[in-house]
């Protein structure tokens, strides 16, 4: 989306704080709105209770944060946000925000109410120096489906208000299988997160997925053919991007691994093979007393709290593969959970389209607040946000992917997978459009474009394309030339560049592709080693 869309978007909305006073419940709908448009994405996690949402929200910090436990804390909607010194803030329905202390118990931060009843607080505001946070603003909910109905409720209500747009403008949906309650949840979302059909931004996790396989090596290879399986889902594929197995305590637990633990693991693979099968048979067996390690029962029994059966197993299986250092292990293990697919699919699909969410939740908003209560003026304002809404092609390629998913196009089905690409179902970079490899040269771009728009454009002439068809052509086609566009900027800025002399050495490019090259190593010596399966889905 370029800058002037958003600029649009906001020139709507300075016009229309000019028509209400700076008491009024709607002038502070719309400051929020215009605080929303500035800040960065709002991103979501949701699921079912104990699905594991604020696990994986430390996973993708790196830190423990958010609390896992069952406190009073996790039945309220908490913001963990950016910010240059640690503070935590408590926003109750009535009465003013409240600073609450900050304190840390066995490195986990601690979130309390202070005597406050769950039921009269709003949300909870974590502001933290996590780089994490810099780009994105993570939303922890309460769980849905619980049965408790005040802490489905808070999420409901959060999430898929009924009389505005949701507050978040994406969402890590997790799930430990696929229920009616999980489809209900999201297409009630899909539907009020800018309008009914306008877009889908929802990424689905199979979460804990290490339990799938029941803990085994291949666990993880388990779960990606269940994943594949539910996204080809026709009720599931409609209401999400796709489907991302993640092994959440694994992960959190490998971005803090500890000296000690490594140690404790490395121990584990010098046992002999038998030793070392029998006792890790089970997590109960793992568990017991035993002469076979000098490990007492409470580390073991820590490893098994932290890492799982499943990490426990794998941990030792990579260091006998060759993960000779902590840091060596713990970037292994990352590897082997998940996170490193699901965090590039956010990147992909949601950060790199995060104005375009914005700009399209923000105008949704602002659209519903004027007609709750109209003024002399607001009508102009309506026709820019109808203007915005259908100029905008970023816009109108939401719209078009949410058709996609929900309906399908009016194409025959090698052309609607084409065009769902074109249009950035699979990610917005010109060879992920493209269906090319990530390495693809600027040539191979610009013939597969130029090859695409000649098919494009003949197709939208052809007296046989039926007008629905054409319509979806035209936006396909605007696609193509956008890359098209940024291919040639991108030509012309390496020519800059080139005549400026080279901004990096020979020796640099070497040594990069050397450390390249040593990260492949590791994973074929794995392979070699038999202790661990890849599969075609390797992250």
């Amino acid at each position: 989306m370029t800058s002037s869309v958003r600029d649009d978007a906001a020139k709507l909305l300075a016009s229309a704080l000019e028509l209400y006073d700076e008491t009024s419940a709607t002038r502070t709908a719309l400051d929020d709105l215009h605080r929303r448009l500035h800040e960065p994405l709002r991103l979501a996690l949701a699921g079912m209770v104990k699905a594991g949402k604020s696990t994986l929200l430390n996973a993708i910090l790196g830190e423990k944060l958010a609390p896992t436990d069952a406190a009073e804390c996790t039945r309220v909607v908490t913001w963990y946000r950016y910010s240059t010194t640690p503070s935590i803030t408590l926003h109750p329905h009535e009465g003013e925000p409240r600073r609450m202390p900050i304190k840390r118990e066995a490195g986990r931060l601690v979130l309390e109410l202070d005597g406050v009843a769950a039921e009269e607080v709003a949300w909870i505001d974590v502001g933290w120096p996590s780089t994490g946070l810099r780009s994105v603003i993570l939303i922890d909910t309460p769980g849905i489906a619980s049965l408790s109905t005040d802490v489905s409720a808070r999420s409901t209500a959060f999430l898929v208000p009924e009389a505005r747009p949701s507050s978040a403008d994406a969402i890590i949906y997790l799930m430990r299988h696929l229920h009616a309650s999980d489809l209900k949840f999201l297409e009630s979302f899909r539907d009020t997160a800018a309008g009914s059909s306008e877009t889908v931004n929802a990424v689905a996790v199979l979460s804990r997925a290490d339990e799938i396989g029941s803990g085994r090596i291949d666990s993880m290879l388990s779960a990606q053919k269940v994943a594949r399986r539910y996204e080809k889902d026709g009720d599931l594929a409609s209401l999400s991007l796709g489907v991302v197995p993640v092994a959440g305590l694994l992960a959190e637990s490998a971005k803090t691994l500890r000296e000690g633990e490594y140690a404790a693991f490395k121990e584990l693979a010098a046992l002999p093979r038998d030793d070392r099968e029998r006792l890790m048979v089970s997590a109960d067996r793992f568990a017991r007393p035993s002469e076979v390690t000098t490990l007492s029962e409470k580390v073991r029994k820590d490893l098994l709290a932290r890492f799982g059966i499943f990490g426990v197993r794998l941990a030792v299986a990579l260091i006998r593969g060759g993960a000779s250092t902590s840091t060596d292990l713990a970037e292994q293990l990352v590897q082997h959970s998940g996170l490193n697919e699901l965090q590039g699919f956010v990147r992909e699909q949601f950060r790199t389209r995060g104005a375009d969410l914005k700009v399209r939740g923000v105008l949704d908003g602002l659209e519903q607040t004027i007609r709750d209560d109209p003024r002399e003026g607001t009508q102009s304002i309506l026709a820019g946000i109808e203007r915005i809404r259908a100029t905008a092609h970023t816009l109108r390629e939401l719209s078009l992917l949410s058709q996609a998913k929900a309906s399908g196009l009016p194409l025959r089905p090698t052309d609607s997978t084409t065009a769902e690409r074109i249009i950035g179902g699979q990610g917005v970079t010109p060879t992920a459009r493209l269906g090319l490899d990530d390495e693809a040269t600027d040539a191979a771009i610009r013939e597969e474009v130029d090859a695409q728009l000649a098919y494009w454009r003949s197709l939208s002439q052809s007296p046989l394309t039926e007008r629905a068809a054409v319509e979806v052509c035209r936006v396909v086609i605007r696609s193509l030339e956008e890359i098209a566009s940024e291919v040639l900027r991108a030509a012309r800025g390496a020519d800059v560049d080139a005549a400026s002399g080279p901004a990096q050495s020979v020796g640099e490019r070497a040594e990069e592709q050397g450390e390249d090259s040593e990260s492949g190593l590791r994973d074929e010596e794995l392979l070699e080693h038999g202790s661990v399966l890849s599969g075609p889905d390797k992250l």
